[in-house]
């Protein structure tokens, strides 16, 4: 989730033996440091975002009572409320991170609000924040299966949390069998892209971009799991379509990003290489442009129609718990 936008933008390597000084590096423990308010301010949207689904469910207005009506007590199960907040922080703070990403490593703006290296401090921290969100957000969720199962003994009840959680496959549940995997990709991918920024002076800035590109796979794979998962925006409502409509400044800046990047290794030119043969590095490129421009097409579709893949409220509640508990 951090930038590409590095010296050297015109993509040339550096020149043999040359080696950048020590304080050209940016250190991880100066970055945590740095990401204290950026966390804190986090830690404030998720506790916000936590008393307001506390609030809907204990009135009984909350969309994930209406999917589930087991879960009408805010009180037992607050730990799943607790795990859609850091759900719902992480996905804005990715949002945020990813915004940041695509505008310092597109088209350089004329006037900035704050310096480049400020934008940069930022990215890096929100990033960082983004990892800590979606920890937390499957570590709640292992809380509440752990807590959930009160059938079996707590060896198995903790087995069974860890692997519905983080074992890919293991979730066997209705739409949670496609869900989870996704998030659990999201989370996979998040952390060694992000932490390989501070170790890139060892595997080499172009090997680090080229790895540091599927960060975009990672927020698309966490926007999946929420359209797919998130009992609040399950139903074809207001919720929905706003999530749908955060998408478009996003596909919108990427398409900018591909269509005028900031290093001229990755622009468009000729079709044709020294030698007169078509490059296929150029048509993947192409291909790219084409495939964001459809993105942002379909999504304006999607906001205009209304079809955004929501499902209609059910006339009768659905089924309740998969088992009965017994109060712990």
């Amino acid at each position: 989730m951090l930038s590409d936008a590095r010296p050297d933008e015109d993509g040339s390597a550096d020149p043999p033996g040359r080696q950048r000084p020590p304080g050209d590096r940016v250190a991880l423990r100066g970055d945590l440091r740095s990401a204290l308010p950026d966390a804190t301010a986090a830690v404030v949207v998720t506790a916000l975002v936590f008393a307001l689904l506390y609030a809907r469910m204990e009135s009984g207005a909350s969309d994930t009572v209406a999917v589930m009506p087991f879960m009408d007590d805010p009180g037992t199960y607050w730990m799943y409320l607790l795990s859609q907040a850091f759900g719902w922080s992480g996905l804005l703070w990715a949002w945020g991170t990813v915004m940041l990403g695509l505008l310092l490593s597109g088209p350089r703006p004329t006037r900035l609000p704050v310096s480049r290296q400020v934008l940069e401090r930022w990215h890096r921290t929100t990033s960082l924040t983004t990892m800590a969100l979606m920890t937390a957000h499957a570590l709640m969720f292992a809380a509440e299966l752990v807590r959930y199962e009160t059938e079996v003994d707590w060896a198995e009840r903790l087995w069974v949390g860890f692997a519905d959680t983080f074992v890919p496959g293991w979730y066997d549940s209705g739409t949670g069998r496609i869900a989870i995997p996704l998030g659990q990709g999201a989370l996979y991918l998040a952390i060694p892209l992000g932490l390989l920024f501070y170790v890139r002076h060892r595997i080499g800035a172009n090997t680090w971009r080229r790895l540091h590109r599927f960060v975009i796979v990672v927020y698309v794979l966490s926007v999946w799991h929420t359209l797919l998962y998130g009992t609040n925006v399950w139903y074809g409502e207001w919720p929905r379509t706003v999530l749908w409509l955060l998408q478009l400044p996003f596909a919108a800046l990427l398409l900018l990003r591909l269509l005028r990047p900031a290093r001229r290794a990755e622009r468009l030119g000729s079709a044709r290489g020294r030698g007169g043969a078509a490059r296929p590095g150029w048509w993947m490129r192409g291909a790219g442009r084409v495939a964001a421009a459809a993105v942002v097409v379909g999504l304006v579709v999607v906001a205009v129609s209304g079809r955004d893949g929501g499902r209609d409220r059910p006339t009768h509640a659905p089924a309740t718990a998969p088992h009965e508990q017994e109060t712990d």
